[in-house]
This record gives C-alpha cells, structure tokens and sequence, in this order.
C-alpha cells in the first residue's frame, strides 16, 4: 500500500504528517497541490476543502490524525 500526502507550502498540519512519517521511516509521496492542478482536483473530487489529506489504499482522510496514520502504519507493516 502506498501513501500520499496532498500538501501545500506553508501548512503545519501537512509538516506534521510529513515529519509523523518521516520518524517511523515509512516511505511516502509528497505532493504541493499547488503545483499539481491534478492532485487538487483530487482533493475536491474527494470532498475536501483544506490540506493535508492523506490517501492509502481506499482510505483517504483529512488533517494530522495521529491514530489513523498508525493504522495506516500498522497494516503496511503487516
């Protein structure tokens, strides 16, 4: 299972998924949707309006959710 973070510069709830993962050496893709007309599409179509969201697998999520990243965490490593 792979893991993205739709992000944006200057968003501390998007630094904190960043450094979450970054600490427990999980890889991830990064992506600034302001860079990439695609991966904001994405977030809306996903029914989002602010940054960061989190997409794994079919699971998707809004925000810094500590609890859900070691879910996500928890079945990668499984």
């Amino acid at each position: 299972m792979s893991i993205t973070v739709l992000s944006q510069p200057g968003c501390q709830p998007c630094k904190a998924v960043a450094r979450y993962l970054d600490k427990r050496e999980i890889d991830y893709t990064y992506v600034d949707v302001t860079q990439d007309a695609d991966a904001l599409a994405k977030i809306r179509d996903l029914g989002y309006q602010q940054t960061p969201v989190v997409i794994a697998g079919d699971e998707h999520f809004s925000g810094f959710q500590p609890t859900r990243l070691d879910q996500i965490i928890a079945t990668i490593k499984n």
